[in-house]
């Protein structure tokens, strides 16, 4: 059975407020996207990547693809209207070439900190289970809000998850959820994961760490400078 990459880069980044989206910002003389493409290419569990790209930047990637020599890229999808649409347009591409049980990691491409071990422990769970979310636990305190301002109430921070990517599925099933999400009337789930609980089924959790931040705003692009640079003082236990 093979597992596939399959990294989200649809998106503009309006949040951001860059002028070039932000997967495809350079830091330290390298493309963030091409960090993450790098994870995968450098994991030895996975077969090929596939890029759902934004309309206008595929021939930006293939040469990206090439001067950093990314081996594993095979597929460069157009993206959709929003990330559900995105996501379908990636995986319904996939099942023309891979087989139903083949496993799919479905990964921010703005995630560019991802790890060998989360990576493992994605393909492990969704090997056993059928899925897996990479997620942390929640640990700050969890208020209430109906209008963003003032709060009476909390939420049990033992009850919640942070969810992150990779999320792992299998390529038949992901797109079965998703052309019974279109009869639905799903289309603009915000994650695989909340897409797969939206249908009224089970999702299973991987490691994730803090480490593996989404870059989102400019303060993030800040942080992922300072990891890259950062090492881990030798008297600290792991």
């Amino acid at each position: 059975m093979k597992n596939i990459a399959m990294l989200i880069a649809g998106g503009s980044g309006n949040r951001m407020r860059q002028d070039i989206p932000k997967q495809f910002l350079t830091v330290n003389d390298r493309p963030v996207i091409v960090y993450t493409l790098e994870a995968f290419e450098r994991h030895p569990e996975i077969d090929a990547i596939a890029v759902v790209c934004i309309e206008g930047w595929e021939q930006v990637l293939w040469a990206y693809a090439k001067q950093f020599k990314i081996t594993k890229l095979q597929f460069v999808v157009s993206g959709g209207k929003n990330g559900q649409d995105s996501i379908r347009n990636g995986v319904m591409e996939l099942e023309k070439h891979f087989e139903p049980d083949d496993l799919v990691l479905i990964h921010d491409a703005i995630r560019p900190m991802v790890s060998a071990e989360i990576i493992s422990d994605n393909i492990r769970v969704a090997r056993e289970y059928g899925n897996a979310t990479a997620a942390i636990p929640c640990a700050e305190a969890m208020l209430q809000t109906e209008n963003g301002v003032v709060s009476a109430g909390l939420y049990p921070r033992d009850r919640l998850k942070r969810t992150q990517t990779p999320q792992a599925f299998r390529i038949g099933d992901i797109c079965n959820l998703h052309r019974r999400a279109l009869e639905a009337g799903i289309t603009n789930s915000v994650a695989s994961c909340t897409l797969k609980i939206e249908m009224g089924e089970q999702v299973y959790f991987s490691s994730g760490s803090e480490k593996n931040i989404k870059l989102t705003t400019v303060e993030d692009i800040d942080i992922f400078k300072a990891l890259l640079a950062a090492k881990r003082s030798d008297w600290l236990k792991d």
